[in-house]
Protein backbone atom coordinates (compact mmCIF):
# COMPACT_ATOMS: atom_id res chain seq x y z
CA UNK A 1 0.00 0.00 0.00
CA UNK A 2 2.86 2.45 0.50
CA UNK A 3 3.68 2.38 -3.15
CA UNK A 4 -0.06 3.74 -3.92
CA UNK A 5 -0.12 6.13 -0.54
CA UNK A 6 3.15 7.59 -2.55
CA UNK A 7 1.43 7.67 -5.92
CA UNK A 8 -1.49 9.97 -4.01
CA UNK A 9 1.04 12.33 -2.52
CA UNK A 10 2.99 12.79 -5.80
CA UNK A 11 -0.50 13.31 -7.56
CA UNK A 12 -1.38 15.76 -5.08
CA UNK A 13 1.55 17.71 -5.16
CA UNK A 14 1.13 17.84 -9.29
CA UNK A 15 -2.01 19.52 -8.31
CA UNK A 16 -1.57 23.65 -7.60
CA UNK A 17 -5.27 24.58 -7.20
CA UNK A 18 -6.80 23.22 -4.21
CA UNK A 19 -10.44 22.70 -6.43
CA UNK A 20 -8.46 20.17 -8.48
CA UNK A 21 -7.34 18.47 -5.28
CA UNK A 22 -10.92 18.07 -4.15
CA UNK A 23 -11.70 16.61 -7.53
CA UNK A 24 -8.64 14.45 -7.45
CA UNK A 25 -10.45 13.56 -4.23
CA UNK A 26 -13.71 12.75 -4.90
CA UNK A 27 -11.61 10.62 -7.97
CA UNK A 28 -10.44 8.57 -5.17
CA UNK A 29 -13.66 8.08 -3.57
CA UNK A 30 -14.73 6.46 -6.66
CA UNK A 31 -12.23 3.89 -6.73
CA UNK A 32 -13.44 2.31 -3.67
CA UNK A 33 -14.40 -1.26 -3.39
CA UNK A 34 -17.97 -1.32 -3.11
CA UNK A 35 -19.31 -2.54 0.38
CA UNK A 36 -22.48 -4.89 0.64
CA UNK A 37 -26.13 -3.08 1.38
CA UNK A 38 -25.95 -4.95 4.38
CA UNK A 39 -22.46 -3.50 5.67
CA UNK A 40 -24.15 -0.26 5.50
CA UNK A 41 -25.37 -0.48 8.98
CA UNK A 42 -25.39 0.58 12.89
CA UNK A 43 -22.54 -2.12 13.70
CA UNK A 44 -20.73 -0.49 10.81
CA UNK A 45 -21.52 2.85 11.06
CA UNK A 46 -18.57 5.51 12.64
CA UNK A 47 -20.01 7.59 15.55
CA UNK A 48 -18.56 10.88 15.20
CA UNK A 49 -18.65 11.71 11.55
CA UNK A 50 -20.86 15.06 10.82
CA UNK A 51 -21.76 12.54 7.27
CA UNK A 52 -22.23 9.02 6.82
CA UNK A 53 -19.59 6.87 7.60
CA UNK A 54 -19.39 2.88 7.06
CA UNK A 55 -16.64 0.59 8.03
CA UNK A 56 -16.16 -3.00 7.68
CA UNK A 57 -13.07 -4.56 8.98
CA UNK A 58 -11.96 -8.03 8.57
CA UNK A 59 -8.83 -9.64 10.39
CA UNK A 60 -6.86 -13.04 9.09
CA UNK A 61 -3.87 -14.40 10.45
CA UNK A 62 -0.57 -13.00 8.91
CA UNK A 63 2.12 -15.12 7.87
CA UNK A 64 3.99 -14.76 11.45
CA UNK A 65 0.03 -15.28 13.13
CA UNK A 66 -0.16 -11.60 13.70
CA UNK A 67 -3.60 -10.34 13.29
CA UNK A 68 -3.87 -8.27 9.90
CA UNK A 69 -5.85 -6.32 8.58
CA UNK A 70 -8.22 -5.17 6.10
CA UNK A 71 -11.12 -2.63 5.82
CA UNK A 72 -13.70 -1.75 3.18
CA UNK A 73 -15.56 1.68 3.55
CA UNK A 74 -18.24 3.92 2.02
CA UNK A 75 -19.58 7.16 2.65
CA UNK A 76 -22.79 9.39 1.57
CA UNK A 77 -20.36 12.12 0.57
CA UNK A 78 -18.14 12.92 -2.24
CA UNK A 79 -15.04 14.09 -0.57
CA UNK A 80 -15.34 12.18 2.62
CA UNK A 81 -15.77 8.92 -0.19
CA UNK A 82 -12.40 10.30 -1.01
CA UNK A 83 -11.00 10.55 2.60
CA UNK A 84 -12.27 7.08 3.43
CA UNK A 85 -10.31 5.73 0.78
CA UNK A 86 -6.99 8.02 1.45
CA UNK A 87 -7.33 6.16 5.50
CA UNK A 88 -8.44 2.98 3.72
CA UNK A 89 -5.50 3.40 1.72
CA UNK A 90 -3.39 3.81 4.37
CA UNK A 91 -4.42 1.17 6.93
CA UNK A 92 -5.73 -1.55 4.60
CA UNK A 93 -3.41 -5.22 4.98
CA UNK A 94 -1.19 -3.82 7.62
CA UNK A 95 -0.71 -6.26 10.64
CA UNK A 96 -2.66 -5.07 13.95
CA UNK A 97 0.77 -3.95 15.57
CA UNK A 98 1.77 -1.52 12.32
CA UNK A 99 -2.13 -0.18 12.38
CA UNK A 100 -1.59 1.49 15.63
CA UNK A 101 1.53 2.66 14.87
CA UNK A 102 0.71 4.66 11.51
CA UNK A 103 0.07 8.27 12.29
CA UNK A 104 -2.73 8.89 9.42
CA UNK A 105 -2.62 12.59 10.53
CA UNK A 106 1.16 12.91 9.11
CA UNK A 107 -0.40 12.00 5.97
CA UNK A 108 -3.12 14.42 5.89
CA UNK A 109 -0.02 17.11 7.11
CA UNK A 110 1.65 16.31 4.35
CA UNK A 111 -0.77 16.57 1.44
CA UNK A 112 -2.18 19.29 2.86
CA UNK A 113 -5.12 18.64 4.41
CA UNK A 114 -4.86 18.81 7.82
CA UNK A 115 -5.46 23.29 6.93
CA UNK A 116 -8.36 22.53 4.20
CA UNK A 117 -10.47 20.36 5.77
CA UNK A 118 -13.45 21.68 7.91
CA UNK A 119 -13.30 21.15 11.45
CA UNK A 120 -16.25 18.51 11.03
CA UNK A 121 -14.34 16.83 8.60
CA UNK A 122 -11.40 16.91 10.10
CA UNK A 123 -13.71 15.24 13.24
CA UNK A 124 -14.64 12.71 11.26
CA UNK A 125 -11.47 11.31 9.89
CA UNK A 126 -10.22 11.40 13.77
CA UNK A 127 -13.31 9.23 14.49
CA UNK A 128 -12.35 7.03 11.58
CA UNK A 129 -8.75 6.49 12.33
CA UNK A 130 -9.41 5.81 16.23
CA UNK A 131 -12.08 3.12 15.02
CA UNK A 132 -9.39 1.79 12.74
CA UNK A 133 -7.20 1.49 15.97
CA UNK A 134 -9.53 0.73 18.29
CA UNK A 135 -10.47 -2.57 15.81
CA UNK A 136 -6.28 -3.34 15.70
CA UNK A 137 -6.25 -3.48 19.68
CA UNK A 138 -9.06 -5.88 19.43
CA UNK A 139 -7.71 -7.90 17.06
CA UNK A 140 -4.09 -8.15 19.10
CA UNK A 141 -6.33 -8.97 22.25
CA UNK A 142 -7.86 -11.74 21.34
CA UNK A 143 -5.08 -12.65 18.89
Amino acid sequence: MASKINEIIENFELLDEWDDRYRYLIELGRELEPLDEAAHNDDNKVRGCASQVWLETHVEDGPTGAPVLTFKGDSDAHIVRGLVYLVLTLYSGLPAADVIGTDAQALFQRLGLDSHLTPQRSNGVRSMVERIKSDARQAMATA
